[in-house]
């Protein structure tokens, strides 16, 4: 059995805007300025408790339990359903169609909270195009540990499998899980693309698509 599985922010979806509006929202009722659009941007990639941590550092006030707790919540609050600054990536949507019907198993495995992996999934009218999710909260760990990436892989019985992801964390994911990387490179990540360990760095899915015929031999469907 043949599966892709992708990370979501920065790989099919440019999510970065609405992160950008739900901190700024969480620091006003805090009394505090919102902070520059690139910086956020830099932060996302480990999950919300992280992103938080660093907007309080960012913000140069002292983080405390409470704090981070009280932030968090107002964050996961406006984010689950954060959608409309959300677009995707050009070439996703055909692409997911066309390997779904050439008998694919798709799945996302993300650090995105995955009531929103849902909600900004559905907004875009590609739930169905998956047969797992795997979020942020759906395990005890989060990527870059391989856990999440490892029960993606379990629950989808496949076997050859090429995860999809933009970051320095998608690429430490898929290294400790012993499967082959795909470095989308418009994405979130900070770090050279050569630091990065990968079979493929491509901009467009267009290539993607065709390494994918390339590594598994796809036939279209008759």
């Amino acid at each position: 059995m043949k599966a892709i599985i992708f990370d979501l922010d920065g790989t099919l979806i440019d999510s970065a805007p609405d992160i950008h509006a739900a901190s700024a929202v969480v620091l006003k009722a805090e009394g505090l300025p919102p902070l520059p659009f690139e910086q956020v941007r830099g932060f996302i990639g480990n999950g919300v408790g992280v992103l938080i941590s660093r907007v309080i550092a960012a913000s140069g006030v002292e983080e405390t339990p409470e704090l981070h707790a009280r932030m968090s919540r107002r964050f996961y609050d406006i984010y689950e359903s954060a959608v409309n600054l959300t677009e995707l990536y050009p070439g996703v949507p055909a692409l997911l169609e066309r390997l779904q019907k050439r008998g694919f198993r798709l799945g996302v495995c993300t650090n995105k909270p995955i009531e929103a992996t849902r909600a900004v999934l559905g907004h875009f009218d590609l739930l169905g195009r998956f047969d797992m999710l795997v979020g942020g909260e759906c395990l005890p760990v989060k990527k870059p540990d391989p856990a999440p990436l490892q029960h993606t892989v379990r629950s989808l019985g496949a076997t050859n499998i090429l995860y999809v992801g933009d970051s320095e964390v998608d690429a430490e994911t898929a290294r400790a899980a012993g499967l082959d990387f795909a470095l989308f490179t418009p994405g979130y990540r900070k770090a050279p693309v050569e630091s990065l360990p990968h079979v493929l760095a491509f901009d467009h899915y267009d290539q993607l698509g065709r390494y994918i015929d390339k590594r598994f031999g796809v036939v279209e469907p008759t």
